[in-house]
């Protein structure tokens, strides 16, 4: 019973205890879940083996999926239902189920976005060559398939990508605002702020749009289209700034 207790609870914190067997080479039986719990009385070694279960069943299920929040979130979503621009119910956090990429990037299509992320072993890489993100990838258009473009398009990349970093700082900007505004809302005798924490939501929102507004018209070579674009990228950024 010790060796079978030490086996599996080095193959539960190893993450590999799902389709572990016998420690006997000649065997394959699989130890059932029944089995673990009579060996193993560590609470804190159980409560992993059962995160390591939910996690493949979830795997297993097409129409399940873990919520992207880079922060950290543990709610399970279900696909069915969940249109574009769907929030976790939890953290509030919008996902794209169209594609890996971590949160909704409106306007820019998935095909722009692309960076991929394996959900298994978050190993990172670019679906455009398939080579690793890092170290060949340095930002989103830095690939080798697109030498060529990116030989006359630097300049304007260049441009697009600034926009771009821009914005997203500044939306961490806004959630920090927030979060300093919700715990001064917690303080005694002070009056109600539900407004400006609606206002940091809408900055919030705006600056994500504009920060992928500028994948969106990087891509988008309709010059046409893209005279309207810009002038409502621009009347949005106005009034952001001013928000």
């Amino acid at each position: 019973q010790p060796c079978w207790r030490e086996y599996l609870t080095t193959r539960i914190e190893q993450n590999m205890v799902v389709n572990c067997t016998c420690p006997i080479s000649e065997c394959h039986a699989q130890p059932t879940t029944a089995f673990i719990y009579s060996i193993v009385s560590s609470k804190e070694i159980i409560a992993k083996y059962e995160k390591a279960l939910l996690r493949r069943y979830v795997e297993c299920c097409s129409n399940l999926t873990w919520c992207t929040n880079p922060q950290g979130c543990d709610q399970i979503l279900l696909k069915d239902g969940l249109g574009y621009g769907a929030a976790c119910s939890k953290c509030s956090w919008i996902s794209c189920f169209n594609c890996n990429f971590p949160e909704a990037h409106y306007p820019a299509s998935c095909s722009h976005m692309s960076r991929m992320t394996c959900a298994k072993c978050n190993h990172g890489f670019c679906w455009r060559c398939l080579k690793p993100w890092r170290p060949n990838h340095k930002d989103y258009y830095n690939c080798s398939a697109m030498v060529s473009k990116a030989a006359w398009q630097e300049k304007r990349f260049q441009d697009y990508n600034e926009r771009c970093t821009f914005h997203h700082h500044a939306r961490d900007f806004a959630i920090s605002l927030r979060n300093s505004i919700s715990s001064i809302r917690e303080m005694p005798k002070i009056r109600n702020l539900t407004f400006v924490l609606d206002a940091c939501k809408v900055l919030e929102q705006a600056r994500k749009v504009l920060a992928y507004s500028c994948v969106y018209s990087y891509y988008n070579q309709d010059t046409e289209s893209m005279d309207i674009v810009e002038q409502q990228t621009e009347s949005l950024e106005l009034l952001t700034n001013a928000l």
